[in-house]
């Protein structure tokens, strides 16, 4: 008999980061955890997922429990949370679309809005939902923004595979428009607190912050960087930063070719910490105070100090999933890392040269993407 006294969460999206999501969830014991599978549903139902993890361990016909095809199969039943971690790409389908069951008069004349959790790369995604939620007329929508850092990949329809040494959330109340509210209110805290304490009795690390925005921001540096000079050369970083095997007793690539190595010292590296100072820049001029609790000027170093040895390291294996997304002929999140970068720049007169060629190269990239998808789907009619 299922226990009435557990909560029940949603997770929309069942990739890389909502299957970890759930995996963490469920192994709370805290929760009844409902997950939407669209691409993957008929993998998943017929065989679970198979989780190979270095922090949780290796899992075969994991599943949770109850997996749907749809948001609208979904939405029969009153959610504490959910979890969208569907990758954001508003010139396709917005996040309202995506959740328009939960939207509807038949929703919400049986059941209260649940708060939900944006589990999504960039910046500005809120706001679409947000005023699709305050036009239903049910008070303040509550919306938890997060910044992800879950190094998982997907590398097949039902199999994960996840570093364990990149496994937190930070989760904080969006405001619209207010960046500098330093305090969650009671409310809010308890919303914050109810989420977190559940990923951290199940093995996940969750920190609150009273202003999440900053720190969606600065989790934006690592995808506009690296994400990008991934997607961009079509390789992993250790052909950036790891250098060749010391004894023929090593396999591994990508990694330096000692002929030019010298020349990716010199250009790239500089380069791409370049990239990240255009981004202090644009800090400033949003109001972000050059400290901790701000986006200090040390931060493009600190970066950069932190990637470069993980990367360099023989078992490095993580691909970005931008890059992932390209390879695979899959829509990448170019507008909301990027483009929206570049339009709160260009609000502000703030000049962002690098980071302004890095959003021209890859709408080109994500352009020949839909172009593809197109020719598809009038190709199957």
């Amino acid at each position: 008999m299922p226990n009435s006294e557990l909560e029940d969460i949603l997770v929309v999206g069942f990739g890389a980061v909502g299957a970890i999501c759930s995996l963490i969830l469920k192994t709370s014991g805290l929760v009844r955890v409902t997950v939407v599978a669209r691409s993957n549903y008929n993998a998943v139902n017929e065989s679970g997922v198979r989780f190979e993890s270095n922090k949780y361990g290796t899992f075969e016909g994991w599943r949770p429990d109850r997996l749907c095809k749809s948001v609208e199969e979904a939405a029969d039943r009153s959610y504490t949370y959910v979890l969208i971690t569907t990758k954001a790409i508003p010139e396709l389908v917005k996040t309202s679309h995506v959740l328009a069951p939960f939207l509807s008069a038949k929703y919400n004349d049986q059941f209260s809005q649940p708060t939900y959790v944006l589990l999504q790369n960039g910046l500005n995604v809120e706001i679409e939902l947000y005023e699709s939620l305050k036009a239903l007329g049910k008070g303040d929508p509550r919306i938890i923004s997060t910044g992800v850092w879950i190094s998982s990949n997907l590398i097949a329809p039902n199999v994960v595979e996840h570093n364990g040494a990149f496994n937190r959330l930070a989760l904080g109340m969006y405001r619209p428009n207010d960046f500098t509210t330093m305090v969650n209110t009671a409310e809010e805290a308890a919303l914050l607190s109810g989420l977190a304490s559940k990923v951290e009795a199940g093995g996940g690390i969750a920190t609150i912050h009273p202003e999440i925005q900053r720190v969606k921001f600065m989790k934006n540096f690592w995808n506009v960087a690296f994400s990008s000079f991934s997607t961009l050369t079509r390789y992993t970083l250790p052909a950036i930063f790891r250098p060749p095997p010391s004894n023929t007793s090593e396999v591994y690539q990508p990694f330096l070719a000692p002929q030019t190595s010298e020349l990716i010292h010199q250009f790239t590296i500089p380069s791409i910490q370049a990239t990240l100072d255009e981004l202090v820049v644009l800090a400033r001029a949003l109001g972000y105070p050059d400290s901790e609790d701000g986006i200090p000027s040390t931060l493009p170093k600190h970066v950069m100090d932190v990637t470069g040895p993980v990367h360099a390291r023989p078992d490095s294996n993580h691909a970005p999933s931008m890059m992932l997304d390209a390879e695979k002929g899959l829509p990448i999140e170019v507008e909301v890392i990027f483009g929206e970068v570049v339009r709160m720049a260009k609000e502000r007169n703030v000049q962002m040269p690098r980071v302004e060629t890095l959003y021209a190269l890859l709408l080109v990239v994500q352009n020949q993407i839909l172009r593809k998808i197109e020719a598809e789907k009038a190709s199957s009619l």
